[in-house]
């Protein structure tokens, strides 16, 4: 039985390189569409790098923007790094919009809902608030969108972890994991049908024709269900040829462990069979376990170097050729604790709906939250 999950995972992770390469064959889009974008970015405190990753939204090569900061409490600690921005920044438009309604349970939704209505321009750019973007980001993001089939874009993002483990874990995670299941999902449906909180842009047009933002406001994942919805309107869901940056934070390890229940968890909600799926992706895990329960006989141990093998050449090629990224190699012993610790979490996940969120809790309910705490 070991034998076999760790055999589906090495499929799955041919299927994962088999992917990135397709990725990297695409062909580029055209750059030269540069719309005026109206950036919004809700927060609630602070994130490892936040003023760096501020900062490099106001160093776009771009003709015109403006950058809308929405917070639910004026005195959120954010503010004060808003405020330095726009004192050493006075001549990018960056505004602060005060969202003083709490529209739903998803309280950055309820903040976009109303951060939209601020903005001036119709093309428009989301995204997280640890987010760090190169300065040609605008161009290449905004450049998909020329063509009228288009409806959302998207992109992939490497992880630049912080000194402790829950944060390096969390990189590896994101780089040698993550983002090859994003790409695998690309070529077995045939698109992307999902959206990234790395970057969400569009039009408000197309966010009218989904019924605007407010069936989100009690949906967690509300970056998927955005692009679930727009795809499901016949638009297209894009990745732009740009990848950007997150921060981890510096979790300790039960930090770490409960924002990766949180993550599992909400795409269990989402993406059920798929998330079942999963279970056969652990090649090393496996492989090590048909070692032990096979008092370490040779095929078991040609399985495990195989299956290792194949999984860190699927790695190394998402970090180095598609994430560009050679700083997370570093860590890429990290790999096998991180893969027994992502199936212990597979199964945790399944012991339970609550999820911590920005020091809140949550029931999740087919992918909505239910407050606990008040």
């Amino acid at each position: 039985m070991f034998g076999i999950g760790a055999a589906c995972a090495f499929g799955y992770y041919t299927l994962c390189l088999r992917s990135a390469r397709e990725f990297l064959r695409r062909r580029p889009t055209p750059e030269g569409f540069t719309p005026p974008v109206s950036i919004l970015k809700p927060l609630k405190g602070t994130d490892p790098g936040m003023y760096e990753s501020f900062r490099s939204h106001c160093l776009q090569a771009y003709p015109e923007y403006e950058i809308i900061f929405g917070v639910s409490d004026p005195r959120d600690p954010a503010l004060e790094l808003v405020r330095r921005l726009q004192s050493e920044f006075p001549s990018v438009p960056i505004r602060i919009v005060v969202c003083t309604r709490i529209l739903g349970t998803n309280v950055k939704v309820s903040n976009l809902v109303q951060m939209l209505e601020e903005a001036i321009y119709d093309h428009i750019v989301v995204n997280d608030s640890d987010i760090r973007v190169p300065g040609d980001y605008l161009r290449r993001v905004m450049a998909p969108i020329a063509d009228p089939g288009v409806g959302l874009v998207t992109c992939l993002y490497r992880g630049v972890p912080g000194r402790s483990l829950g944060s390096r874990l969390e990189a590896i995670g994101i780089e040698t994991d993550f983002m090859g299941g994003v790409l695998a999902a690309r070529t077995l449906e045939h698109g992307i049908r999902f959206g990234l909180g790395s970057t969400l842009a569009f039009t408000k047009s197309v966010v009218r024709s989904i019924g605007g933002l407010e069936p989100l406001l009690d949906y967690l994942a509300d970056d998927y269900e955005l692009g679930a919805r727009v795809a499901a309107a016949g638009r297209e869901v894009v990745l732009a040829d740009v990848v950007v940056e997150t921060y981890p934070a510096e979790y300790t390890f039960t930090s770490f462990v409960r924002h990766q229940l949180r993550w599992a968890r909400t795409i269990r909600d989402k993406r059920r069979w798929g998330y079942a799926g999963l279970l056969l992706t652990f090649g090393i895990p496996w492989a090590v376990l048909a070692v032990v329960f096979s008092y370490g006989a040779w095929p078991a141990w040609l399985l495990l170097l195989i299956v290792a093998a194949r999984r860190f050449s699927a790695a190394g090629f998402m970090c180095t050729r598609v994430l560009h990224d050679r700083r997370i190699l570093r860590d890429f012993w990290l790999i096998p604790l991180r893969d027994f610790l992502a199936l212990l979490v597979w199964v945790g996940s399944f012991a339970g709906r609550t999820v911590s969120w920005r020091g809140d809790s949550f029931y999740l309910r087919d992918g909505k939250l239910v407050r606990i705490n008040p």
